[in-house]
């Protein structure tokens, strides 16, 4: 039967709903979640006429989640092996416990599908909050997917909050990549080196994307940077650096690595090939993680308050902010025996 309404064939979604409302998706969000104070009459209005002529219902329990009755807040992290999640974790769950809250942990595996998938679990799931922690990769197909995931669990009462770039619409902890890495390249200037060379992970992940340019727009007056494209994990950061070696490094008198499991990778691969970082090649890393200091010798890195990255998500999920806000983590350069002043300098 066929009346010439536009229900879909499957079972309504929020976008659905703001499209029939002729709104946006955090309208219809806010004016079904009990926000709609925040939203003109006329428009709420619409929203919950179009909810009642397409049958849809969140997919949780709104009344379970707003009222509470959940205590669990999840956090979803690229690897649970990589220092710079792991001090995120710390933060997430020092402000979790404060609050009376118990964390769980999802690794996506830095696969933008898997992460698409845990978000779906989650939903399920019914926690407090979800914390979603790790670089966007452009050009992955599952961007919008992940906004109306996140959206349905938002109208379902629930708090989303990342910490990664500014790209999607929910409050987000971003930190100063392009900025953190121009100042590592001026501060390096100023130590007298000159050729450089930068490991970075392919474009698509914009943590990299954003530390790489950063760096290049520091460096003025200089050569252009040598690029090597690698993995964004110590093995990648071993690779790049074993392939300099063979290539021959006599035009390049540091590296910056993107991360510092990179940067130790690369401090490694040096070794192994009789190469000694500090001395022979400057190295320099970016997030100042925990061991950067307990390598041979410490890393000059760019610091960035993880713990308190993480701290930060928790407060704007718990906050009474209604809509999308804004924290941004500053990154300062912190030199080390890794790269020593040059005579030229």
């Amino acid at each position: 039967m066929d009346d010439g309404s536009q229900v879909p064939s499957s079972a309504p979604t929020l976008h659905d709903v703001a499209r029939e409302a002729g709104v946006s998706i955090a309208t219809a969000s806010r004016a079904l979640n009990g926000s709609a104070r925040n939203v003109r009459s006329e428009n709420a209005s619409r929203v919950r006429a179009a909810a009642a002529k397409l049958n849809y219902e969140p997919h949780l329990s709104a009344q379970a989640i707003a009222k509470g009755s959940t205590r669990t807040v999840a956090l979803v992290v690229r690897d649970v092996a990589d220092p710079y999640f792991s001090s995120i974790a710390a933060g997430v769950t020092q402000a979790a416990q404060a609050a009376r809250l118990i964390v769980t942990m999802a690794v996506a595996d830095a696969s933008p599908e898997r992460e698409l998938e845990i978000v779906k679990t989650l939903r399920g799931q019914r926690p407090r909050v979800i914390i979603v922690a790790g670089s966007r990769v452009d050009g992955t197909g599952t961007r919008d997917a992940l906004i109306d995931e996140l959206e349905e669990y938002r109208t379902a009462g629930g708090r989303v909050v990342m910490i990664s770039q500014r790209d999607l619409p929910f409050s987000t902890v971003t930190i100063d990549n392009h900025g953190g890495a121009g100042r590592l390249a001026r501060a390096l200037l100023d130590a007298g080196y000159r050729r450089f060379a930068v490991f970075h992970a392919p474009e698509a992940i914009r943590t990299s994307r954003d530390r790489h340019d950063g760096f290049r727009a520091g460096l003025l007056g200089v050569p252009e940077p040598l690029a090597i494209e690698t993995g964004f994990t110590r093995a990648g950061g071993y690779e790049a650096a074993r392939r300099l070696v063979e290539r021959g490094f006599e035009d390049v008198e540091a590296v910056f690595a993107v991360n510092d499991v990179m940067a130790i990778g690369a401090m490694t691969a040096f070794r192994d090939a009789g190469v000694i970082p500090g001395e022979d090649i400057g190295v320099a890393g970016f997030d100042d993680i925990g061991s950067a200091v307990d390598v041979v010798p410490a890393l000059t890195s760019v610091a960035v308050p993880l713990r308190e990255a993480g701290l930060s998500a928790m407060r704007l999920a718990l906050s009474d902010v209604d809509g999308p806000a804004d924290v941004r983590m500053p990154a300062d350069v912190v030199l080390r025996e890794s790269t020593p002043p040059r005579p030229s300098a």
